[in-house]
């Protein structure tokens, strides 16, 4: 039987992708433990919206790989294991240090303009104290390099890396991580980047994934750290 802790997201709203984001935010930030069963009846109640409604918003889910659906056995929240998100560390690295030269062989106009309008963005949220908003402006930082890579048929594929990589990294942090120093770990990737020496670029990308989760080392020992 399906249970929600008293810190689910209180608002109500009717629409999926506000249900979607509330249930995002839980999930991501452990208040919806892995294995909490969700139903849509329940979710339909506390959202305040139709069933077809909260359909909408978990299928979003389940694409993120937050949710595991299983048929007539309901839906529940996924795990976030350290295996797991080993391989992702590991498909993301070869995605986005595969993209780069493409993106740097003929990058977009405004692409180094919309990196330093995002990172300017995630130093807000870091001021805010808001480790989500800025988690979400990271992964599209990231995706905004592999767009002007033109190959867009690994961006789903990239997103799932990320999310699965921000939510294993916030479940794990025991204390407030330093936000700020978060966000400005992405200057030296605009700079390589800007630079247009795509050896240096390619080595600060594996560098910044290999670093962000304490075994980076084990599992990119090659990686310049």
């Amino acid at each position: 039987m399906a249970f929600f802790p008293a810190r689910l997201s209180t608002s109500k709203p009717p629409k999926a992708a506000a249900a979607f984001n509330a249930l995002k935010r839980d999930i991501m930030l452990g208040t919806l433990a892995a294995g909490t069963g969700l139903t849509e009846l329940e979710l339909a109640a506390h959202f305040q919206c139709s069933q077809g409604t909260v359909r909408e918003a978990l299928l979003q889910l389940q694409e993120e790989g937050l949710v595991l659906r299983k048929g007539h056995r309901g839906t529940q929240v996924s795990e976030c294991t350290a295996d797991e998100a080993v391989e992702m560390f590991r498909l993301r690295t070869q995605i986005e240090c595969s993209g780069l030269p493409r993106t740097m062989r003929s990058p977009a106009r405004s692409l180094i303009s919309d990196l330093n309008a995002m990172l300017e963005d995630m130093l807000a949220a870091a001021d805010s104290d808001d480790e989500l908003q800025l988690a979400a402006i990271d992964r599209d930082f990231h995706r905004r390099i592999l767009e002007s890579a033109n190959l867009p048929a690994l961006d789903p594929i990239l997103h799932r890396c990320l999310v699965h990589n921000h939510r294993f990294k916030i479940s794990r942090s025991s204390t407030g991580r330093d936000l700020r120093a978060t966000a400005l770990r992405h200057r030296s990737i605009i700079d390589a980047i800007e630079s247009g020496d795509v050896a240096q670029a390619t080595t600060t990308m594996r560098h910044h994934i290999a670093t962000i989760v304490d075994f980076g080392p084990e599992v990119f020992p090659d990686a310049n750290q």
